[in-house]
């Protein structure tokens, strides 16, 4: 493809630095903007331009990504106020890798059809590790032909990328791997809480579980892990609370009937009420424990 496209990158946190760094290393010309700015200081030493606003950094730019924290963040930094979308020329590509809802991004992607701008919509599956190592999975809605213009740039981030929709499909399929990833976390607790009641030695239970039918990469990345009780957050509580609350309203919206995401999502509010939600989700074994009355 000739000379790489001009990107602007919104959004600096756990997923959005490493990601925007491979940009870097890749050879692409990147700006960055961060609403805090000391944070895009990491990325101007790595040969980034900075950028004062959402606005100022989609002057120019090929392409705008942005990797940030909720509906209203995205919002604010496409069509809102000094938002990209008043910078971006026509025929700008603007990508979000972000977990919002369908309905927050429909409203993107109906302000960006006015300024004719390509919206793709391109959340990931993966932890900082993976965004780190460029392993990402990454799947993207919208525009086939903007995709297809991208996918060089989805290739530095990701081993793997697929186009699913020319429509919300993405947030949809995000939202399907997060809801079955957070209640595979509630299984596992539950029965190793089970397990462990039962009198089974910790770790072996875990080896024999991990070699069984119910295995999945999940479980095995998983594994040491709950051998370690070493909760340091590669995805917080928290966070998955956030993610159920974005699926529940939007099986409301569709009238789908969600009872396990109801359930657990309460178990992931009990966690951050008891001080938990800054660790990882699968911390909820040792909420499982408590209830038991198994002392750690």
């Amino acid at each position: 493809m000739g000379d790489k496209q001009k990107i602007g990158w919104i959004g600096l946190g756990k997923m959005g630095v490493p990601m925007s760094t491979n940009l870097i290393k890749a050879g692409y010309p990147v700006t960055v903007y961060n609403r805090t700015k000391e944070k895009s200081k990491e990325l101007a030493d790595q040969g980034a331009q900075v950028a004062d606003s959402a606005k100022a950094l989609a002057e120019g730019q090929d392409v705008v990504i942005s990797m940030i924290a909720d509906d209203s963040a995205l919002e604010a930094i496409s069509y809102g106020p000094s938002g990209a979308f008043e910078g971006a020329k026509p025929g700008t590509i603007y990508i979000d890798m972000s977990t919002v809802s369908p309905v927050s991004s429909a409203r993107v992607a109906e302000a960006a059809e006015k300024k004719g701008i390509k919206y793709l919509r391109a959340p990931v599956s993966g932890s900082t590790a993976l965004a780190t190592a460029g392993t990402l999975t990454i799947f993207a809605s919208g525009p086939k032909g903007a995709y297809d213009l991208c996918v060089d740039i989805f290739d530095v981030m990701g081993q793997k990328s697929f186009h699913v929709g020319s429509g919300e499909e993405a947030r949809y399929l995000k939202l399907v791997l997060n809801m079955m990833v957070g209640l595979t976390s509630a299984m596992v607790a539950e029965a190793l809480t089970f397990g462990e009641a039962g009198g089974m030695d910790w770790e072996q239970m875990i080896d024999i579980v991990n070699n069984s039918v119910v295995t999945s990469p999940l479980v095995g990345y998983k594994a040491q892990i709950l051998k370690d009780r070493n909760f340091t957050p590669a995805f917080r509580a928290a966070q998955m609370a956030k993610d159920f609350d974005i699926a529940l309203d939007t099986g409301k919206a569709n009238n789908v009937p969600m009872p396990m995401t109801s359930i657990i999502r309460q178990f992931y509010g009990t966690m951050i009420a008891t001080g938990k939600g800054d660790l990882d989700f699968f911390a909820l074994l040792t909420l499982m424990e408590e209830l038991a009355g198994i002392k750690k």
